[in-house]
């Protein structure tokens, strides 16, 4: 894996393009101009899209921008990686196959410069996580892959439009924050303990890196409120947020 490895999570692109989701948009794609730049790679780690499920002959056309800037990443010979999240864990061939150079629909663990890296969304990572974790098996069955096909796409898409509204991006409380930091943190120490020297994971939306003994964990922030990116430059891993004048 080409370095530097560049570490992006919950961006949560939207189909309905408003203001706020084109200024959005903007933003991300100077990072990832910033990072053609360096020749390196692009790993996203879930939750890319808000929503996405590839129907057989069909894509979403709502993403075709973001598309573009991928194919012009990659003429430019930065390699782009994407782990599945929770939110978009229904990819088909065109993402598999064309789009990126490589996807993980589990916690991937790579080596690179001698490093050992965990990469994972986070989702169902957490002790307390039972009911979610027997849901993700449910929504990432083929059988329940094969029957949401049978909805009409415009139908499907409303459905996820609606669902991802009533739902809540908002940071969690500075209460709910410790909780995760402390699971989180010996998780991580775990797998620093079975030869791991990082651990990079999303889904929590924090934005922070902590040094736990010789290893580190970078625990991603989201971009609505804390648009951040975690790098590796072949010889360390920090964590940077991220604005337009950046």
């Amino acid at each position: 894996m080409n370095t530097p490895v560049y570490f992006i999570s919950d961006i949560h692109l939207k189909t309905e393009t408003t203001p706020e989701e084109i200024q959005r948009r903007k933003s991300l794609y100077k990072l990832l101009d910033k990072i053609q730049s360096t020749g390196g790679t692009c790993f996203f780690v879930g939750d890319l899209f808000d929503f996405y499920f590839e129907y057989p002959d069909l894509i979403p056309k709502g993403f075709s921008d973001f598309y573009q800037k991928i194919y012009e990443m990659k003429k430019n010979n930065v390699d782009v990686h994407f782990l599945l999240g929770n939110h978009d864990y229904w990819v088909g061939s065109f993402i598999t196959e064309n789009l990126m150079d490589k996807v993980y629909f589990k916690d991937a663990i790579i080596e690179t410069n001698g490093k050992r890296f965990l990469i994972t969304h986070g989702d169902g990572l957490l002790s307390w996580d039972h009911g979610y974790r027997l849901l993700k098996k449910v929504i990432r069955s083929k059988f329940f892959i094969w029957l949401f096909k049978w909805i009409h796409p415009t139908i499907a898409y409303k459905i996820a439009n609606f669902i991802s509204k009533s739902g809540s991006h908002d940071n969690h409380s500075e209460k709910f924050n410790i909780n995760i930091r402390k699971e989180i943190k010996d998780i991580a120490q775990s797998h620093f303990d079975n030869g791991f020297d990082y651990m990079v994971c999303g889904h929590y939306h924090l934005g922070e890196i902590f040094s736990i003994n010789k290893g580190k964990l970078a625990i991603l922030g989201d971009w609505f409120f804390k648009p951040t990116y975690a790098v590796f430059d072949g010889t360390d891993l920090s964590i940077h947020n991220w604005n337009d004048n950046a």
